[in-house]
C-alpha cells in the first residue's frame, strides 16, 4: 500500500505582533539534564539587585545541538559581512556578568 507523500513540506510559521517585536536579554543561563537542555534568558540592569528570568527555552539535546551549529553559522556570516565580533576578557569560555554565558553555581 502506497500512501502519498505531501507534495509540500512546508510549514507555515506565524509571527504576532507581540512576539515580533522579541524580548531583550543580556544574559544567557543554560543548565541541562539527559533529555533536555534549558535557557533562561535574563535582563540584568545597572544598579538593580535583582534580575528576572524574561524567557524560556527548553530543547531536546538534539536540538541544541542543531541551534548550536546554525548560531556558528551565522556569527560566521555576520562577520564575513561586517567584521570580527570582539569579546570582553574573561577567563576562556566564559563571559563577564552582564554578558552571556553561564555564571558559576555558587553553594
Amino acid at each position: 500500500m502506497n500512501e502519498e507523500q505531501p507534495k509540500n513540506n512546508q510549514i507555515n510559521i506565524e509571527l504576532t505582533d507581540e512576539v515580533a517585536q522579541g524580548v531583550y536579554s543580556n544574559l544567557a543561563i543554560i543548565t541541562h539534564s539527559s533529555s533536555e537542555f534549558v535557557l533562561d534568558f535574563v535582563r540584568v540592569m545597572p544598579g538593580v539587585p535583582k534580575a528576572g528570568v524574561k524567557s524560556r527555552i527548553i530543547l531536546t539535546p538534539e536540538h541544541a545541538k542543531r541551534l548550536l551549529f546554525a548560531l556558528q553559522e551565522n556569527v560566521s556570516k555576520y562577520e564575513a559581512s561586517f567584521g570580527k565580533i570582539n569579546l570582553a576578557e574573561g577567563p576562556a569560555g566564559r563571559f563577564p556578568m552582564g554578558g552571556f554565558g553561564t555564571p558559576t553555581a555558587k553553594a
